[in-house]
């Protein structure tokens, strides 16, 4: 085996290593959306069900665990990469 055919291997193993972590974020981002609307669903389910009087006290799981939902959506979506600029850049700050 060459140099360059090993450093390929490396570089082809370092890529699907990265690919696998971020199937898997997206499968765990999936359960953990698909878990918050049935949980908040049987919740609604539960207030309509004593009543629906006054006021929709469901709103405030709704909307605490949906601040969770959206940030681990960003993460999992818009979470790109660090450029070697910017990595260079931190190195520097942190060296002085």
């Amino acid at each position: 085996m060459t140099i360059e055919e090993a450093m390929r291997t490396d570089v082809d193993a370092a890529v699907r290593e990265l690919a696998v972590k971020r199937l898997k974020k997206r499968r765990d981002f999936h359960a953990h959306l698909l878990v918050y609307t049935l949980f908040n669903a049987c919740i609604v389910g539960v207030w309509f069900a004593a009543g629906a009087d006054g006021f929709f006290w469901p709103i405030f799981l709704i909307a605490f665990w949906g601040i969770g939902v959206v940030m681990n959506g960003w993460e999992v979506y818009r979470s790109d990469p660090f450029t070697e600029d910017e990595i260079q850049r931190e190195i520097r700050k942190l060296s002085v």
